[in-house]
């Protein structure tokens, strides 16, 4: 199982960034080349993300090469050499469909791909791009989401709401991961854990950070508990039981249990099993 609760932007053309992103315990980085890159230094943080996907010096981080559209000069020369690099997955802004897929696997083969749901011809075509074959995890881009919508981000994001739940319904169907968008304002940890709480009650996997200060607070939010994973031990020796003992009802704390419950108590296990591996 990977384990996604905390999902860290890097800048490529930023050395230091990179350098620090080695000891920072976010579950995955993604290197970008895209929005937090000026166009005089693509080509130079093309080549830096490239060079920290294969250095082997990020421990069990999951690596990803962020790269610029293909509607930019950048776009497919970053894709080839995002995928020459052998990432986990290339993120892909603004994905519009299958055939924007299509054009990217052209470049990039058997990689996996990240797809970013930003766009409003995402969200519409939000079950062919969550199966399409190569697209492991969806990402949700909030921020132009937001632009795109004209919406506004209030506390609790009451406009985003029904668009978010249309991605994570997709995801499911699919079986993929999808991944919360960011929180802006880097010195607003209440509002920032707020909104992890919303994401994980919502059922999203983990977030996109876009501070090392937040990787904290994601691991803890989308990392079961010692209560939930004692009442999943309790949950599956219950079953377990009752299996022994050829009967059909199962209680746990006094309270029916049924199938669903098992299959939740096993992914809380599998979670806390996971992470306590990248330790």
């Amino acid at each position: 199982m990977t384990v996604l609760r905390s999902v860290l932007y890097m800048p490529s053309s930023n050395e230091r960034a990179l350098e620090k992103a080695k000891t920072i315990p976010a579950d995955a980085i993604i290197f970008d080349l895209e929005d937090a890159v000026a166009p005089d230094a693509k080509e130079a943080a093309r080549a830096n993300a490239v060079g920290a996907v294969q250095s082997g010096e990020y421990g069990g981080k999951v690596l990803t090469i962020r790269c610029n559209g293909l509607d930019t000069p950048w776009g497919a020369s970053d894709l080839a050499a995002a995928a020459g690099a052998g990432p986990a997955a290339v993120v892909v802004p603004k994905v519009s469909g299958p055939d924007h897929l299509e054009k990217v696997v052209a470049i990039t083969g058997d990689v996996p791909v990240w797809a970013m749901v930003e766009t409003p011809a995402a969200l519409f075509a939000i079950r062919e791009i969550a199966q399409f074959p190569q697209v492991s995890v969806l990402v949700m881009g909030t921020n132009d989401l937001v632009k795109e919508l004209r919406a506004s981000m209030v506390p609790g994001r009451a406009p985003l709401l029904p668009h978010l739940a249309t991605a994570l319904l997709g995801a499911r169907e699919a079986d993929k991961a999808i991944l919360d968008g960011v929180y802006n304002d880097v010195k607003d940890l209440d509002g920032f854990l707020a909104e992890c709480r919303q994401g994980k009650e919502l059922g999203f996997d983990g977030k996109t950070l876009v501070h090392p200060t937040q990787v904290e607070g994601a691991n803890d939010t989308w990392a079961p508990t010692e209560d939930e994973v004692t009442h999943a031990k309790k949950v599956i020796e219950a079953f377990a039981e009752a299996e022994r003992d050829s009967r059909g009802v199962v209680t746990v704390d006094g309270r029916m249990v049924e199938n669903l419950h098992r299959d939740i108590a096993l992914r809380t296990l599998e979670t806390a099993e996971a992470i306590a591996g990248l330790a």
